[in-house]
């Protein structure tokens, strides 16, 4: 019996490494889709840009894309597991399906997902509350990183500057990065948590050009300072120069993985 479930809560709160556990613990088919969620008073919702799917799919390569399925051409399959993300500041009024925004009904009929059940982060007793936080204020900005490699002692110094105040109060940051010995890591941080995670990708990328996977970064926070980000990062990312010169030993000692992007 197929299954959907939308789950919802507050930036940070465990969201998504929630979903990674359903989805490496359940024995069927699973399905994933990010719904964009609706910016509050003084609250904005911050693009994902792909990054909570490309980390999803790289744990769980079988994980389906929802919001790419025709089920007119490919029916989804029987027993499916289709897990719905969605950003959602405030706990509903109600509990269960009774209290979904009904802003989001639309976007469901048009994917052909109707949810059994909605469980959100700090209601429902089934889901972890520690990092569930109330946020009174929040900005949001994002950085497409596409074909970006950064040099990894830059990489430490930036994060560390953002995640500790230099651009602003962060509260939430997270990211795909691109490295020169073809690995990728998740990059993941919440006030609420002792630290960072630095999570590797199981794919490798080809170590003869610039990386095609997706990469980008995604802050929230107050009074963020974009303007200093950018301009530190231009000094984190590697030239073409630079990235050839260590990608040519690459190619003489190590094999292509057969998992590359």
């Amino acid at each position: 019996m197929s299954q959907t479930l939308l789950i919802s809560g507050p930036p940070g709160c465990g969201k998504t490494s929630w979903i990674l556990n359903r989805v490496q613990t359940h024995r069927g088919p699973c399905g994933y889709l990010r719904l964009p969620g609706y910016p509050d008073e003084g609250l904005a919702q911050a693009p994902d840009g792909g990054i909570d799917l490309a980390w999803l799919q790289d744990q769980c390569p079988r994980l389906l894309d929802l919001a790419d399925l025709d089920p007119a051409l490919a029916p989804r399959p029987e027993h499916l597991l289709a897990l719905i993300e969605l950003p959602q500041f405030h706990p509903p009024a109600e509990s269960g399906l009774a209290g979904m925004d009904r802003r989001l009904i639309p976007q469901l009929e048009a994917l052909q997902l109707s949810p059994d059940d909605h469980l959100h982060f700090g209601r429902d007793v089934a889901l972890p509350s520690q990092d569930t936080l109330d946020f009174s204020s929040l900005q949001a900005w994002d950085l497409n990183l596409a074909r970006s490699v950064w040099d990894p002692a830059s990489l430490s110094s930036f994060w560390f500057e953002l995640v500790n105040g230099a651009y602003g109060d962060v509260y939430r940051a997270k990211a795909l990065i691109n490295l020169p010995d073809r690995q990728a890591f998740f990059y993941n941080w919440m006030v609420s948590q002792e630290g960072s995670q630095f999570l590797p990708l199981q794919t490798l990328a080809p170590p003869d050009s610039r990386p095609e996977r997706l990469s980008g970064l995604v802050v929230q926070g107050t009074d963020l300072d974009p303007a200093a980000i950018e301009s530190t990062l231009a000094d984190c990312l590697l030239s073409d120069e630079v990235l050839e010169l260590q990608q040519a030993p690459l190619r003489r000692i190590q094999p292509q993985s057969s998992r590359s992007a």
